[in-house]
């Protein structure tokens, strides 16, 4: 089926159904006279279109016309594959959107311009200075596993910072509360208490003796291609656990919330043999059986900062 044109749409708008997917506060902004507004990012997509069709009081064998941003965004196809599945009839997809018609000299409605796409959020570089973790609203989520299971829970965030210079991520750090390691997937409290007596033993983070662990980052390179929801930046430094340091780098999505707030958030993996927590390895230890213990460690961190 070949792509429609604007000047197609134009001739039959008053006819069909012409439903703008893309949020409320872009169709608010510009979309085409006459259009109306189903998210198709909403969970509620196909009742809004139920909703809006009867309304107007059609049917699902009605003339409907779905378009988004165009310019190679996915959203008018999958608005249209989803309605097709949903039993409606006569569903075409202008792929070429809202960009192509401003672009073909067609009017539009609206508050204002166009919005412009998002791809570039992520790359814009948040504003000078110097940014403390807020332990409150931060947190690590920790995985450890075994041949047969795995088990997951919180850290807490004992401080941090993140400082930016020239629009660039020159500097950060956080530091982990590892007494505060806490379980979630184990419901018998016995059983849960054992295990979190077990990982801040000596066998794993001998948290008595080190109740903190500590991430400085030397470099922080920016990622070319990143698109909004993927990695922006690969941080380069070294983690200190168990009074070891090593060097440990990880990518990372680092963005500004506003002009002073940051947001980060980072999935980091290590080997925690390095540091010498060494219980269960089946590189350090034979004839372990149900006792193995992989030897890396996930954490998935959760990181907001404000300006100081």
């Amino acid at each position: 089926m070949r792509p429609l044109t604007a000047a197609e749409i134009q001739k039959h708008i008053n006819e069909d159904v012409v439903i703008h997917v893309l949020p409320e506060e872009h169709y608010q902004c510009a979309h085409i006279p006459g259009a109306v507004n189903a998210c198709v990012y909403e969970m509620t997509f196909l009742d809004k279109v139920a909703e809006l069709m009867q309304a107007k009081d059609k049917g699902k064998n009605s003339p409907i016309i779905v378009y988004g941003a165009g310019g190679g965004s996915l959203d008018a196809e999958v608005a249209a594959e989803k309605l097709r599945h949903a039993g409606y009839t006569s569903v075409e997809a202008y792929t070429g959107g809202l960009a192509e018609w401003v672009e073909t000299g067609h009017a539009t409605e609206g508050s204002g311009a166009p919005a412009k796409a998002d791809t570039e959020a992520v790359k814009t570089a948040p504003a000078d200075g110097t940014f403390s973790v807020d332990t409150e609203q931060s947190v690590v989520r920790w995985t450890g596993r075994n041949l047969f299971n795995h088990h997951h829970g919180t850290l807490k965030l004992a401080g941090g910072e993140i400082t930016v210079k020239d629009g660039a991520l020159t500097a950060a750090r956080f530091t982990l509360d590892m007494t505060s390691i806490v379980n979630e997937d184990l419901t018998d409290p016995d059983y849960n208490a054992l295990l979190i007596r077990h990982l801040k033993d000596d066998d794993f983070f001998a948290v008595e003796r080190f109740p903190t662990a500590e991430y400085v980052c030397a470099e922080a390179l920016p990622l070319p291609g990143c698109t909004p929801g993927t990695p922006n930046f690969t941080l380069h430094g070294a983690l200190t656990l168990r009074g070891v340091t090593r060097e440990l780098s990880f990518p990372a999505v680092i963005a500004a919330a506003d002009a002073d707030h940051l947001t980060g958030q980072a999935q980091i993996e290590f080997d925690r043999t390095q540091f010498g927590a060494n219980y269960g390895s089946g590189r350090l230890f034979a004839f372990l059986g149900k006792h193995v213990v992989n030897d890396h460690v996930q954490l998935h961190l959760k990181l907001q900062a404000k300006r100081v």
